[in-house]
């Protein structure tokens, strides 16, 4: 039996994340039990176009939209998130703590 990579983890988790919530980089490392993994968090993001993960709830620790080049280079990201009833100004969530998702919370 194969064992789960880093990548496949944090793919486990962003399928979580809820509709309408977002989550940060930081918060996925920290909940995998890999504090100083964000940047990781965020190669997985990157690549996980071909798998099932709403990669666009995942953003940095202020709220940013930070893998947004990822998204085509349309403003793809912003509008899933405004699809989701998600405030986007500046490339920046509004009142990101509202809708902030925290796996260590959420997860246990």
């Amino acid at each position: 039996m194969k064992e789960e990579s880093f990548f496949d983890k944090v793919y486990q988790v962003a399928q979580q994340i809820p509709y309408g919530r977002v989550t940060s980089y930081g918060a996925i490392a920290k909940y995998l039990g890999a504090a100083r993994s964000a940047r990781m968090v965020g190669w997985a993001m990157n690549n996980s176009s071909a798998k099932d993960v709403p990669a666009h709830r995942v953003v940095n620790r202020v709220g940013v939209l930070t893998g947004k080049h990822h998204f085509g280079g349309t403003n793809l990201m912003q509008q899933l998130l405004e699809n989701e009833g998600i405030q986007v100004k500046d490339n920046q969530i509004v009142d990101f703590q509202k809708y902030f998702w925290d796996p260590m919370k959420e997860l246990g």
